[in-house]
């Protein structure tokens, strides 16, 4: 990477972790600070104002990153932050439930994701760009696991209003860094591995493997959600202060961070990945089981948060794997765009769901519906196919006409190793879809270097 592009992708993936932060920060507190406002007594507005964020965050985000094709990414990103900022200010003055719900709301609207992904493909290269990718990535893991670890000391500290307050300045000081640090694109264009396409989402909704998999980050996300609706109770009924939910949080997650690994090392490396899937998803389930069973020990709860991370944070890392793999290559920015808008949705439902429950059924009908809605999930994934074990390579293209850009698709397509080939010759790219083992990619190299710089980077 070149040092605009490092920086590029340092600072994007950290406004985009600021927006994922938004969503997780007060998850572990939440609960029992809603129940202290004015209408907070319901446990189902308490569900809405968790969940609310994810509500317009899903209904805006593929809007707003097509905005920022006509409009430019960074004035997009800038209205965005300007919204993320307001909503965390409504809620950090917020006198009653229903105030909290109106500033989670408009916190989701600031929806920049899409934005932010596409902004970042016209900052990097081709060979570069799945690096940056990743780096937003991992920004994600990472947010969230420091969210619920900080989440109860800064509330210590702070209270909830200082923390959405935080989380506000943040959103301001953002945009300073997106102003002077973020380097403007030469060109702008769509791309069709990381953006939506309104003429693909017939083709991504019919695929029945796609929609297996945005059905199971629905369900991971409304499972989340619900439980952290919860366990806050849980873990004060059994004597412990919301300052000190931390000592829970923080070695669950480091011992679920480590035990992550070797499965999802199996999973790509070894081409188990519909296996090592299918036994999080189990695993899951029985963590919610333990979860419900021996929520009156410090020690249970500890025991099944531990197997219920160690499950969420294999499945978070996985399902977008398996989104490329299974998506189609002209198709796989609309499917992530799709998954991840999904993803949001199940927030809100699940939080919703979950504060529904608790009011009209009682606490433990939170960890009965996580554990019947982890079964479905069980069974639709035990449905999939197995995954082939290919992975996506991208490579330069030079100028060249729309007919020598289909000779040479129709070409690469019939090399060795090549399950799919797509050459786009306005955004300059070529994508292939290829085997782990069998692929000739000196043969590729070879047809698309005379056109280009050479081959570019795989994910």
């Amino acid at each position: 990477m070149t040092s605009t592009e490092r920086i590029a992708s340092i600072g994007l993936a950290s406004i985009y972790g600021l927006r994922m932060l938004g969503l997780f920060i007060i998850l572990p507190i939440f609960a029992l600070y809603a129940s202290k406002l004015p209408g907070g007594d319901s446990h189902l507005l308490m569900g809405i104002a968790l969940g609310a964020y994810g509500l317009t965050q899903a209904v805006l985000q593929i809007p707003a990153g097509w905005m920022s094709d006509r409009y430019g990414r960074k004035p997009i990103i800038y209205i965005g932050l300007l919204m993320f900022a307001l909503g965390s200010f409504v809620a950090a003055f917020a006198g009653s439930i229903y105030w909290v719900i109106a500033g989670r709301a408009i916190q989701g609207a600031g929806a920049i994701n899409a934005a932010v992904m596409a902004l970042t493909a016209d900052l990097t290269r081709e060979e570069h760009r799945t690096k940056a990718m990743a780096m937003i990535g991992m920004t994600i893991g990472v947010t969230f696991s420091l969210s619920l670890v900080l989440s109860p000391l800064l509330n210590g500290m702070l209270g909830v209003p200082g923390i959405f307050a935080l989380t506000g300045v943040l959103a301001l000081l953002a945009l300073v860094v997106v102003r002077f640090v973020i380097p403007n694109p030469a060109i702008t264009h769509f791309h069709s591995d990381t953006e939506a396409s309104g003429s693909k989402f017939a083709e991504v909704l019919k695929n029945r493997d796609l929609l297996r998999l945005d059905f199971g980050i629905f369900s991971l996300h409304a499972i989340l959600m619900s439980v952290f609706m919860q366990v806050p109770f849980v873990l004060e009924k059994n004597g412990l202060a919301v300052s000190q939910h931390w000592k829970i949080y923080l070695p669950v997650m480091l011992a679920a961070f480590a035990l992550m690994v070797p499965p999802i090392i199996i999973a790509e490396s070894r081409g188990k990945m519909k296996q090592v899937f299918v036994g999080a998803v189990a695993l899951a389930a029985c963590g919610q089981l333990v979860l419900m069973l021996m929520q009156n020990s410090l020690w249970g709860l500890s025991a099944a948060l531990l197997i219920f991370f160690t499950a969420f944070n294999v499945l978070e890392a996985t399902l977008p794997s398996m989104i490329s793999k299974v998506a189609p290559l002209a198709a796989k920015g609309t499917a992530m765009g799709v998954y991840s808008s999904v993803q949001f949705l199940g927030a809100f439902f699940g939080a919703s769901v979950g504060g529904a429950l608790m009011q009209f059924v009682g606490g433990n009908s939170v960890f009965v519906f996580a554990i019947l809605l982890l079964l479905v999930w069980l069974a639709v994934a035990s449905s999939m196919r197995p995954l082939a074990l290919v992975r996506t390579k991208l490579y330069h293209l030079g100028q060249m006409s729309a007919a020598q850009g289909a000779q040479l698709q129709q070409t690469l397509s019939q090399l060795q190793g090549v399950r799919e080939a797509l050459v786009v010759v306005a955004e300059g790219m070529v994508c292939l879809k290829v085997e782990m083992q069998g692929f000739d990619e000196q043969a590729v190299e070879r047809l698309v270097t005379p056109a280009a710089n050479g081959s570019l980077g795989d994910d």
